[in-house]
């Protein structure tokens, strides 16, 4: 259960960062942040600060217990 609540809270800090970056008209290098579009929704994503943030948070509530 732990996983999926940080997985969320990876795409949560994904998709942020992404809005802020990438409308600016960057990348930001080693971001990678990419326009994706769904449906007729444009949405910046970045896989790095995904998996990242969710390793982070996923660390976070393993030491919480």
């Amino acid at each position: 259960m732990d996983m999926l609540k940080a997985l969320f809270l990876g795409a949560l800090l994904s998709v942020t960062i992404g809005m802020v970056v990438g409308s600016q008209g960057t990348s930001a290098g080693p971001l990678a942040i990419q326009l994706v579009s769904i449906a007729d929704a444009k949405l910046y994503w970045s896989w790095p600060i995904f998996l990242s943030g969710s390793g982070i948070a996923w660390g976070l509530m393993l030491l919480q217990r």
